[in-house]
């Protein structure tokens, strides 16, 4: 589309939101807060932006409706996963709260979709593919994933929550899962724990992978073996955490520290452990991810990586309307692959 009759890019093209911000002296989710409406941004910065898109002659979307109303003022956020798992993990309660919250002073409808079946998928395909929707917020994605793809092919802007793998083409918003599994284990070891399990989430998810590499390199820095048959897969689910604390029980009774995968995955396995007569923190100290509210709730109190999923939640709104602003996703302008990772924490309390 052309650019009005304003100054020409830098680059001799359209000009871009980086040269925008760059005029204005801001940031580019500030450039793009301005132009999609929202309320909160100083009036002195308004002015500046404004400024530099009428020197530049930049068209976002909003302005160039008149030319072509192909905006449809909508979001998508798009859940692989059955509803059950949705309302059950409150990472996804939280992930909505932040991205709720970042779009409410803007003038785009959220809607919520799930796509955990084939049928859904087929149906969610259509309907992206009849482009009713500005752009797509992908959440708790798997490797084997093809929705990422279809969004790239239909060139569709697109924010995922964690990349698939270290060489995802989308961009992406992540906590450091690699930390989080790294420092959980740390403070395991230097409660004198020896004999430390790991329940995995489910291993397609690069996420998990990353975090049973924090525990996998913890151990060997603290001089410890990596003993594959304390690390158990699990599914994020609490059936699951309680499956693999049975096996692991089964397999190595003498256990005695166990670093869960999530909050939920560690309610199950803090079941199984009662119901075998082990005492929480006295012969197994226990770690889960998410310090989410059954954290807090668990009784004894459950040590807890905290990732800030709501921050995720409002970061990915912010890269994903940048991208709508420029009105073509980040894989077709050739953008250096853009992936935020933000700093966990650990909550330490009784449990460990």
């Amino acid at each position: 589309m052309a650019a009005g009759h304003g100054a020409r890019s830098r680059s001799g093209g359209r000009p871009t939101l980086e040269e925008v911000a760059a005029r204005a002296g801001v940031g580019r989710g500030t450039v793009s807060r301005v132009i999609n409406g929202s309320p909160r941004v100083s009036d002195a910065t308004r002015a500046a932006v404004e400024a530099a898109v009428a020197e530049l002659g930049y068209v976002p979307n909003t302005a160039a409706r008149a030319l072509a109303a192909n905006r449809t003022d909508a979001i998508a956020l798009v859940v692989p996963e059955p509803e059950t798992r949705f309302f059950a993990e409150p990472y996804f309660s939280d992930m909505l709260k932040g991205v709720g919250a970042e779009l409410s002073d803007t003038e785009m409808q959220l809607l919520l979709i799930f796509a955990g079946s084939d049928r859904e998928r087929r149906r969610l395909a259509q309907y992206l593919a009849a482009h009713r929707v500005d752009g797509v917020l992908l959440v708790s994605v798997h490797a084997d994933d093809p929705l990422p793809d279809l969004l790239a092919q239909l060139e569709i802007p697109a924010v995922i929550s964690g990349p698939r793998s270290a060489g995802e083409t989308l961009t992406s918003v992540d906590s450091d899962n690699y930390g989080g599994g790294h420092s959980a284990v740390e403070h395991l070891i230097s409660r004198g724990r020896r004999k430390i399990a790991h329940i995995t989430g489910r291993l397609d998810v690069y996420g998990a992978q990353r975090r049973a590499d924090g525990y996998r390199d913890a151990l060997r820095e603290a001089g410890q073996e990596v003993d594959e048959r304390l690390i158990e897969p699990g599914d994020f689910t609490e059936e699951g955490g309680r499956r693999a604390m049975t096996n692991l029980l089964d397999r190595c009774p003498d256990l005695d520290a166990v670093f869960a995968g999530s909050d939920v995955m560690a309610a199950g396995a803090r079941q199984v452990l009662r119901e075998k007569g082990r005492r929480i923190p006295d012969d197994v100290a226990l770690v889960g991810y998410d310090d989410s509210a059954i954290a807090r709730h668990m009784d004894p109190p459950l040590t807890s990586v905290r990732q800030p999923i709501e921050e995720m939640g409002r970061r990915m709104i912010d890269l994903l309307l940048e991208e709508i602003a420029d009105r073509r996703p980040a894989v077709s302008r050739g953008l250096e692959r853009r992936q935020v990772v933000l700093a966990t924490e650990l909550e330490t309390r009784a449990s460990s």
